[in-house]
């Protein structure tokens, strides 16, 4: 409701501070620092009238009311794009011949289910283990590496006989997946992909190209503001590939297309709404002439949103926004025209996950790395594709 309710009163109370503020990001920028927060009486009034009067279709989700169904089955299905890297077969691993009938599969989910992409890529593994007639094991991490070694190693301890993994870093649980390859335990990694360990300890990779994203971000926000301006980026978490590579992909393209646009500021919103909120907050003050704003996923995108319009600007026209993901919340924000574009990031492991794991099982080689397609939302056709979002 936060993002409704921001979004409604900003015209009336314009300056209302981050209501959902989280612990204090991480600043890269030197230049941007905390926004003193300031919340007038008439924002409380508008926000209470609307509550009574917006219903919850109408306002989009806060970051524990978010979308997350799977959408159109059959136009949203994870596609292949392409295979490469290395070959992993059972002997190089050491593992044995088999198949999944009457298998229990376990899968270890890196972050709390409060994102669309969390809850679509989990429920996806639940629909296919159902379709499949597997009994499936969950288990969450909440974005703690030592939980994650430890969701690891109970779901061994109750004999999986294949890991699913979303790796919440792209290093550190090494002592898990050792322990999953000692005992013969296969294990497909999927959305984050891990440094090291191919057909050691684990045995691919399926997700999207990254770095392709951020090039595809870049081009279209270079196509929304003409190729020039001032750049925000809300980065995504430490210490993953996911991060790594959308940052580089945009700025690499901003580089080499767009020469008049210059970022003039990068600060972590941890892929989480009520800090992409807080942090453009804080951009926007420190940098006032920001006119484009590159969010490395919805959620951040999201809240950003309010933060703009609190600043008194209008998201989409004059500050252009392109984001990361394909959830409802962000394609319905491209039809509003508040959002420029967003880059799909297909959360539905689930089908894919099992084929490839089958075929592995079955004595076939496959490859190190999955990759699947993603498609583009822009006005062109959010309109008309926004049920194959999630």
């Amino acid at each position: 409701m936060l993002g409704c309710v921001g979004r409604h009163i900003a015209p009336f109370a314009r300056g209302v501070g981050n209501l959902g503020a989280g612990r204090e990001p991480t600043t890269v920028h030197q230049g941007a620092f905390r926004m003193k927060q300031t919340i007038r009486s008439r924002a409380f009034t508008a926000g209470a009238v609307l509550a009574l009067t917006c219903t919850l279709g109408a306002c989009a989700k806060s970051e524990d009311q978010t979308s997350g169904s799977s959408g159109n089955s059959a136009a949203a299905a994870q596609q292949v794009a392409g295979q490469n890297g290395g070959d992993c077969a059972l002997k190089q691993y050491g593992a044995k011949k088999g198949d999944l009938k009457g298998a229990t599969v376990g899968f270890s989910q890196s972050e709390k289910e409060a994102n669309p992409f969390r809850i679509a890529e989990t429920q996806s593994m639940k629909d296919e283990a159902a379709k499949q007639k597997v009994k499936l094991e969950t288990t969450n991490a909440n974005s703690q590496l030592p939980k994650q070694i430890a969701d690891i190693k109970t779901l061994l301890a109750k004999n999986v006989d294949l890991l699913i993994v979303a790796p919440l870093n792209s290093s550190g649980l090494e002592p898990a997946l050792n322990a999953a390859a000692k005992k013969g335990v296969p294990v497909v990694t999927v959305d984050r992909k891990l440094d090291s360990g191919f057909c050691q300890n684990w045995i691919t990779f399926i997700g999207s190209n990254f770095e392709e994203q951020g090039h595809r971000a870049g081009k279209a926000l270079i196509k929304a503001t003409g190729g020039k301006g001032d750049v925000a980026i809300l980065l995504g978490s430490s210490g993953n590939n996911v991060t790594t590579d959308r940052t580089k992909g945009f700025v690499d393209e901003l580089k080499a297309s767009a020469p008049k646009m210059k970022i003039v500021a990068q600060q972590t919103g941890d892929f989480a709404r009520d800090k992409g909120q807080q942090v453009t907050e804080q951009l926007l003050q420190a940098n006032p002439n920001i006119s484009a704003i590159y969010a490395e996923n919805d959620e951040m995108a999201l809240g950003a949103l309010v933060a703009i319009e609190d600043a008194g600007k209008k998201a989409g026209s004059d500050i252009k926004v392109v984001s990361v993901d394909g959830t409802r919340n962000a394609v319905e924000e491209v039809v509003n025209g508040r959002i420029n574009a967003v880059i799909e990031s297909n959360p539905r492991f689930g089908p894919l996950a099992f084929k490839v794991a089958t075929d592995f099982l079955s004595g076939k080689t496959v490859k190190e790395n999955v990759v699947i397609k993603d498609r583009q939302y822009d006005k062109s056709n959010a309109k008309s594709d926004v049920d194959s979002a999630y």
